[in-house]
């Protein structure tokens, strides 16, 4: 999996209240919930945000509440991956789960800008700053949550293995 995008940096302690507001919790409409994406954090950030762009951040993504809507919120307005020092867990799952790839590397959090185009090589484990021409080591995703990601998440992937409708 090769992944190619701008960067829209944040800082520590994201939690899924700034990832998607509890106000738009009445729906689990990911085109919705894409509209709000990181309002709280950004106001313009889901008019702006390009598809296959990349986030960027510091410690601690996607802390606060277990709800799935925050993975789905960024994957829906397009964003391909999120790169942080690290993830709360129960975020880590919700997004290989809804099939949204994440990358842990706190060189990568701390040296890649906003604005700044990067691309990850998900087998080998590289993370490219092609703006800065700098490379960063990244742990591969294993294969299986790469075919995770690659059907769209675990409810896809279970209807491909068991050709279910």
């Amino acid at each position: 999996m090769n992944l190619k995008g701008k960067v829209w940096k944040f800082g520590n302690d994201i939690d899924t209240d700034l990832i998607i507001p509890a106000r738009y919790l009445n729906t689990s409409d990911p085109e919705e919930l894409a509209k709000h994406c990181m309002e709280d954090a950004d106001r313009t950030f889901a008019g702006k945000v390009g598809k296959g762009d990349i986030i960027t951040a510091g410690k601690n993504f996607g802390c606060g509440s277990s709800r799935e809507h925050a993975p789905v919120a960024i994957k829906a307005a397009g964003v391909s991956c999120v790169i942080a020092k690290d993830f709360a867990r129960i975020f880590y799952r919700n997004s290989f789960n809804i099939g949204l790839p994440i990358f842990e590397s706190e060189e990568a959090s701390l040296k890649i800008e906003q604005g700044d185009t990067v691309e990850i090589d998900a087998d080998k484990g590289v993370i490219t700053n092609v703006t800065k021409k700098e490379t960063y080591r990244v742990k591969p995703i294993p294969p299986f949550m790469q075919e995770l990601v690659a059907a769209g998440g675990l409810i896809n992937y279970g209807k491909k293995k068991f050709k279910i409708k």
